[in-house]
């Protein structure tokens, strides 16, 4: 039984309390490692040493900071296959999925920074032969970074990375059901030479540790990915402070399917972006809306190309589907497709809990499910599930699909296919989504801003977008006469 511990000031440390909470691995259904059970004073060692370590860590050249960046990257891609092997047996997921996507991306994203505030620049206006403005951008303090379990070392990487990279020193929080690779990023830290308070890492529950985070006067910045009832706590709380504020909340993507589609990569990328990661990626399309006239036969070739999904062991080479995250979250996304019955739907197939046989016996896997003959507008429509569950409805024409598209409280993402220009880019304009992907799905760009509109979150994360939320703006003016 591995202990995990909080990572402050340069070292790894047992919580102040001395209590531990069980850490689950949901292919078996058991405890394997124990996490802190941090509290509140945990938080206050840890945003002390940040405040303390703030001003030799901003003081740095963006160079300096960039090498130290790079070099946390240089020991990821080193231990690529055991960050992989630990992301698959904490989250549930695919060992192939995690060698693929979180790892190597989890790089990419500590590269892409420390590279990108070299090129990060202000703006001069010179409007007259007397005045000169120029606008500095500096780092602002301690932030306060809270990820999801998820995609666990590929969305904490995403946070801290730009943070980092701006001059800011970071407490962050990983989600407490996944977190086994933060700890483990957490000893590349400390091997890469990352100066100590730079870069805390606190284990623990949201109640208490991502609380007192949020609510500690010294983190002016926070950054949340996670669901959109805590983004709303998080921000009661944080805005009469004047915190700033980025939030990537909840989706509930449309996929958009017209007759003039290009059918079969409109079909196999729609199974991917329906049960990747066992459908618990906030990218994922769970409205898949399809035109009239190829409707049956969509639906059809759906469901024979989910029936050959093999849900099974993560550390087998063959298993598309792992494990849903955890027993609460398995009963959750059960207890919706129970909810979408209700309601007048038809599961054409899964629908079930699946019972694995040897080690994975007692594991939370969940049988890839697909629903029709649903209404927009019902509960199993607007509400965010989180698991590998998917609806597919008809339409007849552009606005209704759009109406269709628009009607949640959510607008993250949204994925179209068709092969008439005009119509793609008089879709996307309509859809109210922060990505929009055309005959494609989930191509990330490091470059472009990323985020949703209405209670899918608040600001954007990626690229100078980041930057300039983990900075602040200054505008001097100089009189040259």
């Amino acid at each position: 039984m591995e202990n995990i511990f909080n990572y402050i000031d340069g070292q790894l440390v047992k919580p102040v309390s001395g209590n531990y909470l069980d850490n689950y691995n949901p292919a078996e259904g058991k405890v394997y490692s124990l996490i802190p059970d941090s509290d509140k004073k945990d938080v206050e060692n840890a945003i002390d040493v940040a405040k303390r370590a703030f001003p030799d860590w901003s003081g740095l050249s963006i160079t300096e900071r960039g090498n130290i960046l790079n070099k946390v990257a240089d020991f990821i891609d080193r231990d690529h296959e055991k960050l992989a092997l630990a992301e698959s047996i904490d989250n549930g997921k695919p060992l192939k999925l995690a060698k693929s996507v979180d790892i190597p991306r989890a790089s990419a994203n500590m590269r892409f920074y420390a590279t990108a505030i070299q090129h990060f620049a202000s703006e001069a206006h010179i409007p007259d032969d007397q005045f000169i403005n120029y606008t500095t951008r500096k780092p602002v303090g301690v932030a306060g970074c809270i990820s999801p379990w998820n995609l666990p070392l590929y969305l904490f990487t995403w946070k801290i990375a730009p943070a980092l990279a701006a001059g800011n020193t970071v407490v962050a929080k990983p989600s407490e059901i996944t977190p086994m690779t933060a700890f483990l990023f957490s000893k590349l830290c400390i091997e890469a030479g990352m100066p100590k308070g730079v870069l805390n890492i606190i284990h623990g529950l949201g109640s208490k540790t991502g609380q007192a985070i949020i609510e500690h006067p010294d983190t002016p910045l926070i950054s949340f990915t996670g669901g959109t009832e805590t983004g709303k706590r998080i921000a009661a709380t944080a805005a009469p402070m004047f915190k700033k504020l980025s939030l990537e909340l909840g989706g509930k993507n449309p996929n958009i399917i017209f007759a003039d589609c290009d059918f079969d990569q409109a079909l196999s990328t729609s199974v991917m972006s329906s049960f990747a990661n066992q459908g618990q990626i906030c990218l994922c399309g769970s409205r898949i809306f399809v035109e009239r006239t190829i409707y049956d036969r969509f639906v059809k070739e759906f469901v024979d190309k989910v029936e050959n999904l093999t849900v099974g062991d993560p550390l087998e080479e063959t298993t598309k589907m792992g494990a849903v995250v955890s027993e609460p979250h398995m009963e959750k996304v059960l207890s919706y497709i129970d909810l979408a019955k209700k309601e007048g739907g038809k599961v054409e197939i899964g629908g079930n809990q699946i019972k694995l046989e040897g080690r994975c016996a007692e594991g939370y896997f969940i049988a890839p499910t697909v629903i029709t003959g649903l209404n927009h507008a019902c509960r199993t429509n607007q509400e965010e599930i989180f698991g590998p569950v998917v609806t597919i409805m008809p339409f007849d024409s552009e606005e209704e699909v759009v109406s269709y598209a628009n009607s949640t409280a959510y607008g993250l993402a949204a994925t179209i296919w068709t092969e008439n220009l005009k119509k793609a880019h008089r879709v996307a304009d309509k859809v109210k989504s922060g990505i929009i992907w055309v005959n494609c799905w989930l191509v990330r760009d490091l470059r472009t801003p990323f985020g949703g509109m209405k209670q899918s979150g608040v600001g954007r994360e990626g690229g100078w977008e980041a930057l300039r939320f983990f900075t602040e703006p200054k505008n001097i003016c100089i009189n040259t006469k």
